[in-house]
């Protein structure tokens, strides 16, 4: 998806680029880049289902210690 701005005749180069920024913007460019930005890939099941079992261990563990007065 290449975007050209040729320069017109006497044209600045100020209004140069504020012509290529405007086109850019309304070309979508900008928006798609930033939603592909941090894409991450779906999790299987199972990924999901040890990440829950781990960070509820995780919670009970840290009751635990709360408990005995091992953490502050």
């Amino acid at each position: 998806m290449p975007l050209e701005v040729t320069r017109k005749e006497k044209e600045n180069n100020n209004s140069i680029v504020h012509r290529f920024t405007r086109s850019v913007i309304q070309s979508g460019i900008i928006k798609e880049s930033r939603s592909r930005r941090f894409f991450q890939r779906a999790l299987s099941k199972t990924a999901k289902k040890r990440s829950a079992l781990r960070r509820i261990r995780a919670k009970e563990e840290f009751n635990r210690k709360w408990k005995m007065g091992e953490t502050k």
